[in-house]
């Protein structure tokens, strides 16, 4: 069941999907607003994002590991060789994850609590060993990303996000994880990578030609 408030800046009704979201949009104004409770703060305007060629949009259907689950929200990021989106997706069960779209390339993820401290920023380094539940996991590459803009629903609120790091790391049998340097202490993200097919996606965008 959806959850409905109203925009304190225009009073049209805004609807949640996840009965957990932190921020949404205004899709009328487009104010920023983040959820107090019941009640609806507006902290600023939605800056408009980039032109991107994902087939992926808001209310996408999808299955993971035979979990159906929905697209709610966006983060689109840029780094200097490009950008990508984590789509926030939200399953049948409420749990939520992260959908990663990078040049056509999938990966799903969900916030992890790591067993013992993770590196610290100015510590992390290619190459380095972390073990996360027992399994090592390598120090792959380092990432200083910025925040572009978000749409839909999401579990925290994008005010302090600007530039950051992040640091990837993967295991012999292609399972990954990203510590992300945006708050302290860092999160951690693990999951495994995916196929577009192996995906099941409905409700994509459409292209011109397709």
């Amino acid at each position: 069941m959806r959850r409905t408030a109203d925009c304190p800046s225009c009073g049209a009704p805004v609807q949640f999907a996840w009965s957990a979201a932190v921020q949404t949009a205004c899709p009328y104004c487009r104010s920023i607003l983040v959820r107090h409770d019941v009640d609806l703060e507006k902290v600023g305007i939605v800056a408009d994002l980039p032109p991107d060629a994902s087939p992926i949009q808001l209310y996408t259907e999808g299955v993971f590991d035979n979990r159906r689950f929905m697209v709610i929200g966006r983060i689109r990021y840029e780094w200097e060789q490009g950008g990508w989106n984590e789509w926030h997706i939200l399953f049948n069960d409420q749990a939520s994850g992260w959908l990663s779209d990078a040049q056509a390339e999938y990966a799903v993820s969900f916030l992890a609590t790591p067993a013992e401290p993770l590196p610290a920023e100015d510590q992390v380094q290619p190459g380095m060993l972390v073990r996360i539940a027992g399994s090592p996991f390598y120090v792959t590459h380092l990432t200083r990303v910025r925040y572009v803009g978000f749409e839909g629903e999401l579990p925290f609120t994008t005010a302090d996000r600007s530039e950051f790091l992040t640091a990837d790391l993967r295991t012999a049998d292609a399972r990954f994880a990203t510590i992300d340097y945006s708050e302290s202490p860092p999160l951690l993200f693990a999951g495994r990578f995916t196929s577009f097919d192996e995906l099941r996606l409905s409700n994509l965008r459409e292209f011109e030609g397709w």
